[in-house]
């Protein structure tokens, strides 16, 4: 007899993003004439740049001739690609990853979601709170955790590590040993970075109980303010307990073009293992499940992203969506909204006005603005009375939300 993975009963009942476009959809359907504005999934909209495109169309050239066409490549990703990923990415914060080191995929969120399989099924984890819902589902469904309280809005066996007003949504080291602990920086939903201070804590606490951080950095060329770390292995011996995730996702358009990486440095040692066997064995889950990222994907990885046009124009990709978020932060202050983030990051995390529950305010916005955001809760339990804003969007589309908002939401 088959039966179904038991595990996906205990999810919260709708993915987070699922039910806003149900919401979403369903105010559509009742409005047909009206226009809806998206602040809400932080989906990229603007098209790829020029130097980055070359690069693609590069990529689909070479496949066309017999004599440069390739078929599946190395299981790492292509050499050249983890080089330049080594060199601008690392090398240049200081920290000396080799090419064996980094493994190239299809995106942050599968290898986040993925990373935790080759780890063993009685792994405890600890999380941020609010988090980044693919970090806690996929350990759910890995059935590392217990049932839903939906008294308390947690799962039994996870560690929550509250980000809130009080902490300057900082996570607090646990008072608990924890197997594996998520991190991210600068951090989905909260907008806010992580200080070296902080950082160091949590290496300290990881060498302490033997633990490994997986350190999510998709959103580190948004840092604007200097002084703060783009990579976790700037932390003296975070190489000994880390594993780092990042993608060209938001920084350069991949959100559906799919590129990303992961570093597993050979020194990161667990439980009776040596050094360099987590490594080997990511890469043994790698071999056996995924076929590598596009070839045309890596080489536009490779020759747009990574080149020097490409990345002047990346940088002025991320201002655009920064300045996005300046509107936005401006907007909210002229209503007296108290709102967190927008400066590090392409959020705003804004505290729902009058202690509104975040789907109330949901359902209020959208009625009487227009417009589309996300609810705090459905990144935990400490989201809750919050909202997040995306700056992914059109800058008209943005200004005209902003607008609307201003001139429509009854405070």
């Amino acid at each position: 007899m088959v039966r179904l993975n038991p595990n996906y009963r205990k999810l919260v009942a709708g993915y987070l993003f699922s039910e806003i476009a149900r919401r979403r959809q369903a105010f559509k359907d009742s409005h047909p004439e009206d226009k809806i504005w998206d602040l809400g999934i932080g989906n990229t909209t603007e098209p790829l740049t020029p130097a980055v495109s070359e690069g693609l169309e590069q990529g689909v050239n070479l496949l066309r001739s017999p004599d440069t066409y390739k078929g599946y490549g190395p299981e790492r990703g292509m050499n050249e690609l983890r080089e330049s990923i080594a060199e601008q990415y690392f090398r240049r914060h200081g920290v000396d990853l080799t090419p064996s080191e980094i493994f190239v995929s299809d995106g942050a969120k599968p290898d986040t979601a993925n990373i935790q399989s080759i780890f063993s099924p009685r792994t405890s984890i600890a999380l941020q709170d609010p988090v980044y819902p693919v970090y806690l589902d996929t350990n759910v469904i890995a059935g590392r955790t217990g049932k839903f309280d939906e008294k308390t809005g947690k799962y039994e066996r996870v560690i929550y590590m509250p980000c809130t007003e009080e902490n300057g949504f900082i996570p607090e080291i646990p008072s608990e040993k924890a197997g594996l602990v998520y991190l991210c920086s600068p951090n989905n939903p909260t907008g806010t970075v992580m200080t070296r201070k902080s950082l160091e804590r949590f290496v300290e606490y990881a060498h302490d109980h033997k633990s490994v951080i997986i350190f999510d950095s998709a959103y580190s060329d948004f840092i604007t303010e200097s002084g703060n770390l783009r990579s976790i292995y700037e932390i003296p011996d975070a190489r000994s307990c880390a594993i780092e995730v990042s993608s060209f996702s938001k920084n350069a358009g991949f959100t559906g073009v799919r590129l990303g990486w992961t570093a597993v440095p050979n020194s990161l040692v667990v439980e009776g293992s040596n050094p360099g066997a987590v490594n080997n064995v990511w890469n043994r889950r790698q071999s056996t499940f995924f076929n590598g990222a596009s070839n045309i994907a890596q080489t536009g990885g490779l020759l747009g992203v990574l080149s020097e046009k490409g990345q002047e124009e990346c940088r002025e990709l991320v201002a655009h969506y920064m300045g996005n978020a300046e509107i936005i932060r401006n907007g909210l202050d002229e209503l007296g909204l108290r709102f967190y983030g927008g400066v590090n990051a392409p959020y705003i995390w804004m505290k729902t006005p009058d202690e509104m529950l975040s789907w109330d305010f949901f359902d209020k916005l959208l009625e009487e603005a227009h417009v589309v955001g996300t609810p705090g809760a459905g990144f935990g339990p400490s989201g809750e009375g919050f909202f997040r804003f995306s700056a992914f969007g059109h800058r008209n589309e943005v200004e005209q939300a902003m607008e609307s908002i201003k001139s429509n939401l009854r405070l």
